[in-house]
């Protein structure tokens, strides 16, 4: 099989890795209630925190950016980056929109930050220290999502990692669709801040 003939594989690989929703196992696993039911009704680490179990949110969290390096790491030792990158989009669009739970997944943030530990690992310092920022400025895990969002694309266009770049607005935009609800929320002054419980 020729590398460019890899490609739909590799986005399989990544949709496959992307939809195992480990916020949901750990939660089964734990007792809780249905994670689904509560609060953004979101799958990832931000809602499992709601749950006030921290163990199992930093878990969720660890899991969720595993799942995006494992695929980007395997489908690119495979065929090459091109194949990684696919394969970090597939991951993403899995956490999203996994086919087990009827395309109603997590928001990404994560895989995002592990598809970019998986890539170029600078991007993910950078995404992880403006996240970090901006939570301690607003306490708000969505805006702080989206702010480092917008600027690790342009961090690696600066950079001159133009694929990557790419790659980071597309996942950015999708980023940004997982977050509409946030968003009219923040708008609203409706949105609820790192730590509350639903």
């Amino acid at each position: 099989m020729g590398l460019e003939a890899f490609l739909p594989v590799a986005f399989v690989i990544g949709y496959l890795f992307g939809s195992i929703p480990f916020g949901l196992i750990l939660t089964k696993l734990a007792g809780t209630q249905d994670l689904r039911s509560i609060g953004s009704g979101s799958i990832g680490a931000t809602n499992v925190l709601r749950t006030g179990r921290k163990g199992l949110a930093a878990a969720t969290l660890l899991f969720d950016a595993l799942k995006g390096t494992a695929a980007v790491v395997i489908a690119g030792h495979i065929a090459g980056p091109n194949a990684a990158m696919v394969a970090g989009l597939g991951a993403f669009l899995g956490h999203l929109f996994p086919v087990w739970l009827k395309f109603r997944g997590g928001k990404g943030v994560a895989v995002y930050i592990g598809i970019l530990l998986g890539l170029f690992w600078p991007a993910a310092v950078v995404f992880c220290l403006l996240w970090l920022a901006t939570a301690l400025t607003t306490r708000y895990s969505s805006l702080s999502a989206l702010v480092a969002s917008f600027i690790t694309p342009l961090f690696l266009w600066w950079f001159g990692h133009l694929a990557l770049a790419a790659l980071a607005v597309v996942l950015t935009l999708l980023l940004f669709y997982a977050h509409r609800e946030n968003i009219k929320r923040l708008q609203s002054g409706k949105e609820s801040r790192i730590g509350e419980k639903a």
